[in-house]
């Protein structure tokens, strides 16, 4: 389920760089919480070399959206769930709750990306710092690996790693902050209505 939710495998990470100094955690921790809503392109990349484009709507704390441009595919974070629409299946959406997924990492209301039992690594390499997490209270769900930019802090992409360990990555073509998104946008039980798939 994860690996229709976000995007897999980094093509080559470059080299670890011996006298950088990654973006510090507590920076990117004011950063992540500093979102309110944002949009973005977005390119998926799955490890069995599927790709899929589309845009990301993202509204903190605990809703998103990932509407893709060409399969009838999207999947939406709001209400405390994550649901999976397929157009090309009349059947219910697939769901799970948020806290289950690696994306609550990047969602919650309060990110601390400086809880010691959270963070697996945080470096930097050439040209981005890389921080790989994980929640401590649900560790079989897997990890993510938010990659950031920096001057000024920019999240640019990240990697989730299942429970199977299938990699998905999304690469972002940059947050645009701050605009006005509909709250239908995030909305299970309103899409599901609007689908006739309701009880």
């Amino acid at each position: 389920m994860i690996r229709l939710i976000l995007a897999a495998a980094l093509a080559a990470a470059p080299a670890l760089s011996a006298n950088a100094d990654p973006i510090p955690l507590s920076d990117l921790s004011d950063y992540l919480n500093g979102i309110g809503t944002a949009e973005a392109s977005f390119t998926q990349i799955s490890e069995d070399g599927a790709i899929a484009t589309g845009t990301l709507y993202l509204h903190r704390p605990g809703r998103m959206r990932f509407e893709y441009d060409e399969d009838d595919l999207l999947v939406m974070a709001g209400g405390g769930q994550v649901a999976i629409f397929d157009g090309r299946a009349n059947s219910r959406p697939e769901q799970y709750p948020l806290r289950r997924t690696p994306l609550n990492l990047i969602l919650g209301r309060n990110i601390d990306l400086d809880q010691s039992s959270m963070i697996l690594s945080h470096e930097e390499d050439e040209s981005a710092t890389r921080v790989v997490a994980q929640d401590p209270e649900e560790p079989e769900i897997g990890t993510i690996e938010l990659v950031f930019t920096g001057d000024p802090v920019e999240l640019r992409q990240w990697v989730v790693t299942d429970s199977t360990e299938f990699r998905t990555t999304v690469i972002l073509g940059g947050l645009e902050e701050g605009g006005d998104i509909p709250s239908r946008y995030f909305n299970i039980p309103l899409e599901l209505r609007d689908r006739g798939l309701s009880d």
